[in-house]
């Protein structure tokens, strides 16, 4: 089987490329990097270089060859703080990788079976302590924004392949993703909740997230938007104590929503001090098992 990733050079597409290359499929990896690699499909993806204009480039050959496509483009959310020019890359650069693979897909004389794209629960914006399902609203802040259109993009290739719709939640791994990032403070005993703690945090350990990936391109009848987060949500208080547990640190030290703001203004909110109890219905009906159910269970294995 081949399989195409966009965006397969971050954190997720990578843990996705290695794991369906150790299980022989092979792997196109379109960048931005100048130039392409040639690699054996048993060692280490193909690189192509692309340029997501919002039309198909000299990399759609690869497309037509291909039985997937995933598509994980996008400019980082939380790599500086949010300013207009930011959130309009964060946008610009979903919703142009996505119209520029839906090209591609429609342009094809043998389009792939199936097309996986990315987006986020951010779609459903802050939701309190509501259990929230794939049939739930969109929001209406600029996180949900954001994937309401890079959703509709996407829908375009719906005629052509079979559309699946991964909103993932916090994906969980040590070598990158947001958990490198809270590790410091509770290293130095000085870990804790974030503003209340109250709100849910819907988490995903990274190989559930690949399961459920590698599940949703193997298995026909899923289609539309899937939850990819854990059977279990929890609030960042219950989260914040499974992390000092698994790391056997004390957990009890709030970092006040006040200071967060000042430090991360809009993002701190958007990010941090909302959140979605987001379930997994969709993918629990349709019969995908996870293998970690609980958080104590996932932060228990990567530390």
């Amino acid at each position: 089987m081949k399989v195409v990733i966009a965006g397969g050079t971050g954190f997720l597409g990578q843990a996705l490329a290695r794991s369906l290359l150790r299980d022989g499929h092979e792997v196109v990896v379109l960048t931005r990097a100048a130039g392409g690699t040639a690699a054996s499909a048993a060692s280490a993806p193909r690189r192509v270089a692309w340029t997501p204009t919002g039309e198909p480039g000299p990399w759609a050959r690869d497309i037509e060859t291909a039985h997937a496509v995933v598509n994980l483009a996008g400019e980082s959310i939380a790599a500086r703080r949010w300013s207009a020019a930011h959130k309009q890359r964060v946008l610009d650069s979903r919703v142009l990788a996505t119209r520029s693979l839906v090209a591609a897909i429609r342009g094809a004389s043998t389009p792939p079976q199936v097309f996986v794209s990315g987006s986020a629960v951010g779609y459903y914006g802050a939701c309190g302590d509501e259990s929230i399902v794939e049939d739930s609203p969109p929001g209406s802040d600029f996180l949900a924004r954001v994937c309401v259109q890079w959703e509709a993009e996407a829908q375009h290739a719906a005629d052509r392949s079979r559309l699946v719709i991964v909103r993932t939640g916090l994906p969980l791994g040590r070598e990158g993703g947001a958990l490198p990032a809270m590790l410091p403070p509770f290293w130095f005993g000085a870990g804790g909740p974030v503003g209340s703690g109250r709100q849910f945090w819907p988490w995903i350990h990274r190989d559930d997230w690949i399961a459920v990936v590698r599940w949703a391109i193997d298995t026909p009848p899923v289609t539309g938007p899937i939850n990819a987060t854990g059977p279990t949500p929890v609030t960042n208080r219950e989260f914040a104590r499974a992390l000092g547990r698994a790391m056997r640190r004390p957990a009890f030290m709030p970092a006040p929503a006040f200071a967060l703001r000042i430090l991360l203004g809009e993002m701190a909110d958007a990010l941090l001090l909302s959140g979605q109890r987001a379930m997994p219905a969709k993918a629990e009906r349709l019969g995908f098992a996870f293998r970690y159910r609980r958080v104590d269970d996932a932060l228990a294995a990567l530390f």
